[in-house]
């Protein structure tokens, strides 16, 4: 074998080498000493583990340019289906520091990969669960999203990209408000229905119905997550439950109106205040059967009313109690009036000594009348000036009827004085008869001007307003002359004459 023959294999060799040795730049040689044949038999094995490492080289990059290619096409959500052999690998570098930057670059990818696989299984599962709460169909929200969500084939791993995440939250927060507007709904309905069974004194079984309403009342959107909790039927029930006690709540309202209306009627009764009960009832009818009254406003304004009523009520109550003392002490006076007129008062008989200690005490009452006018005309003066109006009794300002009442008590004891002088002046005459003609011829022992010899109590002149007060006239006055039976006639008629 020639010289030249040998020299080309080991040139080619050499070549190779260095073209192997330039591409992985790994290994250094040495410069070769030697005849050819050592030579060859040094370079030969080298070459062909070179051209192994090559092969690994290439088909290493190639797996991770292929890895690469795939996670960066499921970030930017390219549904192309991609195939390892048409990865193409620059075959100018396949060093060790290649490689290295393609695995960090790989790892890179899939950090990112498992957190948007992360956020996508946080917002199907926060879906899911607002879809139970609301009975929503889960699979046909999520295959609005992204078909890989419901028909994910095996292997095939769910959507990540950019746009698909962006519908999962969209998504997400749309049921999230859904969820918020629906649990104030039926906290709203759960507050009326509530209202509207203390309203009409619902049974506690018919309120259990709707249990799964009321506690929604006090939890916060966070604390609701019972499967259909929030869903339309629930939602629906409770609202024709609402359109139902409605329509009981009209006829119940007016019998609450009314009933107020009634207490607003005692409480102005009790105090004697101006009230046109027949006009008030007549409106409040009109105003309810018109149906442009909201009843519930109708009757929170009945209660101010009431309140307001009551605190009038309380402001009275001092002049009222004074008038009912004034109002019992001129009953007994007139009373006390009628039994003293009564000339059998002190014949034996049933009652005459409870008439006696009623007569003493009538005439201890009769004795304040006038100091008790003058008290409770001080505190009426007070009161009107205090409030800036009159102060009715039974429609009637009280200080008038004070005032008349003093006139006519007045006009009362001049008319006593006047009958006592008379009655005097009556006696003095009769007294003068004797004189002249003899006495009277006495009566049997035993027997009475009147035939009744029972004591009898007088009538008490029961009063119904402080209008009625006052003192009796005396055109009923019973004066019953002594001397009358004994006068002659002639007697008499020279007498009117004289006088």
């Amino acid at each position: 074998m020639s010289t030249a023959t040998i020299s080309s294999p080991l040139s080619m060799s050499k070549s190779s080498t260095t073209t192997c040795d330039s591409l992985l730049r790994e290994l250094q040689y040495e410069k070769m000493n030697g005849n050819i044949k050592h030579q060859i038999s040094v370079i030969s094995p080298t070459l062909e583990s070179l051209r192994v490492k090559r092969q690994e080289r290439v088909k290493e990059i190639s797996e991770l340019e292929f890895q690469i290619a795939v996670i960066s096409a499921e970030i930017a959500g390219t549904d192309k289906v991609l195939d390892p052999s048409g990865i193409q690998v620059d075959e100018v570098d396949l060093t060790t520091k290649k490689l290295g930057e393609l695995k960090s670059h790989l790892q890179e990818l899939q950090f990112e990969k498992n957190l948007r696989l992360q956020k996508v299984s946080d917002h199907i599962s926060v879906i899911h669960g607002l879809s139970v709460v609301m009975s929503l169909d889960f699979k046909t929200i999520m295959a609005k999203i992204h078909p890989s969500f419901v028909d994910t084939v095996v292997g095939q791993s769910k959507s990540i990209s950019n746009e698909v995440l962006a519908r999962l939250t969209s998504q997400m927060n749309s049921l999230k408000q859904e969820k918020q507007q629906r649990l104030l709904q039926a906290q709203n309905y759960g507050r009326t229905l509530m209202e509207l069974w203390s309203l009409m004194d619902t049974p506690v079984e018919e309120q259990n119905k709707f249990n799964h309403v009321t506690h929604l009342i006090t939890l916060t959107v966070d604390e609701v997550v019972s499967p259909g909790s929030l869903s339309v039927d629930v939602i629906e029930q409770a609202e024709v439950e609402i359109g139902s006690l409605n329509v009981l709540k009209v006829s119940k309202m007016k019998e609450l109106v009314f009933k107020r209306q009634s207490e607003l009627e005692e409480i102005y009764n009790a105090v004697h205040m101006d009230l046109d009960i027949d006009k008030a009832r007549r409106l409040l009818i009109t105003l309810i059967e018109s149906g442009t009254a909201d009843l519930s406003e109708l009757l929170s304004s009945m209660d101010d009313q009431i309140a307001i009523a009551k605190e009038e009520a309380q402001s009275r109550k001092d002049i009222l109690d004074k008038v009912e003392k004034w109002k019992h002490a001129s009953e007994e006076e007139s009373w006390l009036d009628e039994y003293e007129r009564d000339e059998n008062r002190y014949s034996a008989g049933r009652g005459v000594h409870k008439n006696l200690k009623r007569a003493e005490k009538a005439r201890i009452l009769v004795s304040k009348i006038p100091i008790l006018v003058e008290s409770l005309t001080s505190k009426v003066k007070a009161w009107e000036q205090e409030r800036g109006m009159s102060f009715l009794y039974n429609k009637a300002p009280l200080l008038r009827t004070l005032e008349e009442f003093v006139i006519s008590r007045q006009a009362k004891e001049e008319e006593k004085r006047r009958s006592r002088e008379h009655k005097k002046l009556q006696d003095q005459i009769a007294t003068e008869q004797e004189a002249i003609f003899g006495s009277k011829p006495k009566k049997p022992l035993g027997q009475s001007t009147n035939t009744n010899t029972m004591a009898s109590t007088p009538n008490s002149r029961r009063m119904g307003t402080p209008a009625r007060f006052g003192v009796s006239g005396g055109n009923g006055r019973r004066d019953n002359v002594k001397v009358g039976g004994v006068i002659p006639i002639n007697y008499v008629a020279l007498a009117k004459e004289e006088r």
